[in-house]
């Protein structure tokens, strides 16, 4: 909104530092201000209010230590992190830009998702919440949705690389030719191109296309595209979604992975970087920067209030929306497998729980974790809170640290 307007006052006006609006620097470094300030000056108020209308967690009890200590906390608190995203981004982004409109229609499509189950949860004290059936339908929704618009859309394209040969000329003392050697170099192509290929780290020359695996057929190719992008957005969701069970937990894991996706926004969506990372460049896509930021920023201002002792639950409000959001803002620049990475603790916590379902049905009662997900195995095992939510936000930071690595191509040996 205000690119629009400052853009529209350096034109009309030549209005002093109003062309600063331009730069996704700029405009990131206000977003993750502005995230901050809302969650942090807005929060203490939002947990009054729903004090007053005991807007409180009811607790089921599982026998783990200072368990029953949380009950009547403040839940939906991911209301506090919606806010702080999507006001910085509808004041700082570009509103004209697929990728920051893709970004808040999942935002605000994950944030109601979440937002009905706390609901039913809390007001209509139904413990179940909204039905799983529903979920999966919503998210299976915003799944079909990203995966569409990164199909479909015609601003959605990628810069290919090509290769140029180069010519070497070696001359003697008199400046005659003595020999001449030509070199393929690969560069930057100067046509945008649709494609369905996608990234994968620590592979030189990563790239790898979608239509591999149906021959070249465009519609297929298409078709395993929105497929894989229904996958991703819904295990990435229910991921982050089983890993709020700890004061600062989903928070903490989830804040290095925004930072990530955002520095590997940046650089794929400028055109130097992306060249000489040899990565490929998306042309527009580092407007999700903004986005990134916001998000960042949201949830470094969210632990203030969650981080042990928890004053507020981000609720399925918040973590329906985190686990998607992180998901539909790796599909957006082709990056979806940097979440195996990222995602660690994510998927961890989600096989905990597959594993342990279905071994217990198998064995007719065995268990092979002590709870699950895995940080209630950890609790059971004498870990503190404290701890659990230090160690598994260290794992998901080096885990981030090195699949930033991974997909910089000019780091590989």
């Amino acid at each position: 909104m205000l690119y629009h307007l400052f853009q529209y006052l350096d034109r009309s006006y030549d209005l002093p530092g109003a062309g600063m609006f331009q730069y996704i620097s700029f405009r990131s470094a206000l977003a993750v201000i502005l995230a901050l300030l809302i969650t942090i000056t807005f929060g203490q108020g939002i947990i009054r209010f729903m004090q007053r209308r005991q807007i409180g967690e009811e607790i089921r009890n599982l026998g783990l230590e200072g368990q029953l200590q949380k009950r009547g906390t403040p839940t939906m608190g991911g209301v506090m992190i919606l806010l702080a995203v999507l006001v910085p981004v509808l004041l700082f982004g570009r509103l004209d830009n697929i990728y920051i409109q893709l970004m808040i229609v999942s935002t605000v499509w994950l944030g109601l998702l979440g937002f009905l189950d706390d609901y039913i949860k809390v007001f209509r004290h139904n413990k179940e919440g909204l039905k799983g059936k529903f979920k999966i339908v919503g998210q299976v929704g915003i799944g079909i949705i990203v995966g569409t618009v990164m199909c479909a859309s015609p601003e959605v394209v990628v810069r290919d690389k090509v290769v140029e040969p180069v010519q070497q000329l070696f001359v003697d003392d008199d400046g005659e030719v003595i020999e001449s050697v030509t070199t393929n170099r690969v560069v930057m192509g100067t046509e945008s191109v649709k494609t369905t290929q996608t990234t994968i780290p620590f592979v030189k020359n990563n790239e790898f296309d979608y239509a591999w695996f149906t021959g070249g057929n465009r519609v297929a190719t298409w078709i395993l595209y929105v497929l894989v992008a229904i996958f991703v957005v819904t295990a990435v969701s229910n991921g982050a979604n089983l890993t709020d069970g700890l004061d600062g937990l989903v928070s903490g894991v989830s804040a290095p992975i925004v930072v990530v996706l955002a520095i590997l926004a940046y650089l794929s969506g400028h055109i130097v970087y992306a060249d000489y990372l040899n990565i490929m460049y998306i042309p527009g896509s580092g407007e999700l920067v903004v986005f990134a930021a916001a998000f960042a920023g949201a949830l470094i201002g969210f632990l203030w209030y969650n981080s042990f002792p928890a004053q507020t639950f981000m609720g399925d409000t918040g973590s329906l929306f985190l686990g998607g959001a992180v998901a539909a803002l790796a599909f957006a620049y082709d990056m979806p497998l940097v979440l195996i990475l990222v995602g660690i603790v994510y998927i961890c916590e989600t096989l905990s729980d597959i594993i342990q379902v279905g071994y217990f049905k198998l064995t007719h009662g065995k268990r092979i974790f002590k709870m699950a997900p895995l940080h209630h195995h950890f609790e059971l095992c004498g870990w503190s809170e404290v701890k659990l939510v230090a160690v598994f936000t260290s794992v998901s930071a080096l885990c981030c640290l090195a699949a930033l690595f991974g997909v910089l191509n000019r780091f590989h040996f």
